[in-house]
């Protein structure tokens, strides 16, 4: 809850562009269905990607979740999430072009820890 006061876990403010609603990296990347690999070797998943933003919560896919933007950059975002009633997550996805991201995530899902790093890469039409 830290963050949505404005502050990261380590305990250092939070610049106030931190805290704006941008993500214009996900919005460049290209529509469609992508795949994503988990480095674990679990099964891909297919996503139907529309805005980008279908990336940051591969482990809550309820939409009441609250978000905080903690980094927004050209090339990289970090979203911190809290999903009431069934944990919260932290997601960086990194863009190599716009159809090919490197994504790292972990938090609390249905009471469970997870933790994982996936490559997602744009494969068709939805």
């Amino acid at each position: 809850m830290l963050a949505a006061l404005g502050v990261c876990a380590a305990g250092v403010a939070l610049p106030a562009a931190a805290q704006g609603d941008g993500l214009a990296m996900l919005g460049s990347l290209a529509k469609g269905e992508w795949t994503i690999k988990s480095r674990d070797g679990s099964a891909e998943r297919k996503v139907c990607v529309r805005s980008g933003e279908e990336l940051i919560q591969l482990r809550h896919e309820d939409r009441n979740c609250s978000r905080f933007v903690v980094e927004d950059e050209p090339s990289k975002v970090t979203v911190q999430y809290t999903c009431p009633g069934n944990g919260y997550g932290r997601t960086s996805i990194r863009r190599e072009t716009d159809t090919l991201v490197q994504i790292e995530s972990q938090g609390i899902a249905s009471g469970l820890p997870f933790e994982f790093a996936a490559e997602a890469r744009r494969t068709g039409s939805c």
